[in-house]
């Protein structure tokens, strides 16, 4: 019972602290999962937010999902799920009943202008982590660059990146098994 409520409230702490989405979320989940309490890898974290992006639902959600489950099986993703999740119902909640009375303040506009940038650097500085993590040599980085182009020229769902970035992972990583044998 103990670790589910630290698991809650771990989840709690970061869904209530992290603005700007699930991306932005990154650097706080790899500090306090990773770092503080070996909950998952950095490997893990980044197949969880991978398979996160291509799954319905919010990647953050479904992040805590799969780090709680891990942790502690079914009822673990359940309580890591409410734990990020709880803290945004209430905020938005408050935010909501009153978000009409302030929105048109000049302040509270600027605030949000600043608010929208430190999310950029925030989001940036996980991205970067998770290029030093996983662009590791010239068949990943490219990867990397087809992917990066494509998204570029074409619409296409992230899904299907992910999903064509795992094929060619899967063909990679056996011509290289193949060339050690």
């Amino acid at each position: 019972m103990k670790e589910l409520l630290e698991l809650f409230f771990i989840f709690a702490k970061i869904g209530g602290f992290t603005f700007g989405g699930g991306y932005a979320m990154l650097p706080i989940l790899q500090k306090e999962i990773v770092e503080k309490r070996g909950w998952a890898t950095d490997e893990e974290l980044t197949d969880y937010y991978a398979i996160g992006q291509c799954t319905p639902g919010i990647i953050a959600i479904n992040t805590a999902t799969f780090i709680g489950y891990k942790f502690k099986g079914i009822l673990g993703g359940i309580i890591a799920t409410l734990g990020v999740v709880a803290p945004s119902v209430v905020i938005i909640s408050i935010i909501a009943a009153f978000i009409q009375n302030f929105a048109h303040i000049i302040w509270v506009q600027q605030a949000f202008a600043g608010i929208r940038i430190c999310v950029c650097v925030l989001i940036l500085n996980a991205v970067v982590k998770l290029f030093e993590k996983s662009v590791i040599d010239k068949y990943t980085g490219g990867i990397f660059l087809a992917v990066f182009i494509a998204n570029i020229f074409f619409e296409i769902t992230p899904a299907v990146f992910i999903i064509l970035a795992g094929i060619c992972g899967m063909i990679i990583g056996e011509k290289k098994s193949q060339k050690a044998n």
